[in-house]
């Protein structure tokens, strides 16, 4: 007698499932705990519905998403630039990647003062500081993916004529697609966290400025509905990235 086979559910309905007791069990800690710290998601909705329909809250939302605009896509092209110059040669591999990786691994909120210094306490001291948090993962992504094309696929280019051009356009790029949109996703969400971390310190608007006020005045149901509305724009990042590497992964 064989055992019964069980098929198990779609991806989707066991996501779902979680994400439904996650939220369920936010909703039992936040009623059993003291609601000045930790709020149960019933009210964080409602709060949420109250903190956007504020014209002051829309606005703020509107100038982090498009100071994260502008920064995510100028690490992308910095990024990109760094990553192909770094990875081109030998010698700029092995000379430049050592300070590319060293400069990696500062954290970034020591320099923040700095950028305040050079750029003030505007918008570009956010987007510089947002570039400064998502270049690094496109450069060093790039880099890795240059080195790991294949040299016969370059030695047999040259020979049969093919310029610096043709070999950029046939071979690294399409070997460079995986590596380069796996730092772009990684990127878009450390340029969001650069923006947030500059708004909170040094700005009074944008998404940051108001994190820090329901936080110092104690309005955790505000601060988590906006906390969701930061994750949304998260998640709504990172899955365009994966739609945009889903379509030219075909190239490769």
């Amino acid at each position: 007698m064989t055992p019964l086979s069980f098929r198990s559910p779609p991806p989707w309905v066991s996501r779902a499932l979680v994400i439904l007791l996650l939220l369920a069990l936010w909703e039992i800690l936040g009623r059993m705990g003291s609601q000045l710290f930790f709020s149960p998601l019933s009210m964080v909705a409602t709060s949420g519905v109250t903190i956007f329909a504020d014209r002051e809250v829309l606005e703020a939302l509107r100038t982090t998403a498009w100071i994260l605009a502008i920064g995510f896509g100028l690490s992308v092209c910095i990024g990109l630039v760094l990553g192909l110059a770094v990875a081109m040669s030998r010698f700029t591999y092995q000379t430049f990647l050592p300070v590319l990786l060293l400069l990696y691994a500062i954290p970034q909120i020591t320099v923040l003062p700095i950028f305040v210094l050079y750029f003030g306490s505007g918008p570009a001291s956010k987007i510089a500081f947002g570039v400064s948090h998502g270049l690094f993962p496109i450069a060093v992504s790039v880099v890795a993916g240059v080195q790991g094309i294949k040299p016969l696929l370059v030695t047999s280019a040259i020979s049969m004529g093919a310029t610096r051009w043709q070999i950029f356009r046939r071979i690294t790029l399409p070997y460079l697609a995986p590596s380069l949109f796996t730092g772009m996703r990684l990127a878009s969400t450390a340029t969001l966290l650069g923006v947030l971390l500059a708004e909170l310190y040094v700005s009074s608007g944008g998404v940051g400025h108001f994190t820090r006020r329901f936080g110092e005045s104690f309005q955790p149901d505000k601060l988590y509905a906006l906390i969701a509305a930061l994750s949304l724009m998260a998640i709504l990042i990172n899955e365009t990235m994966r739609m945009l590497e889903r379509r030219f992964s075909r190239w490769t």
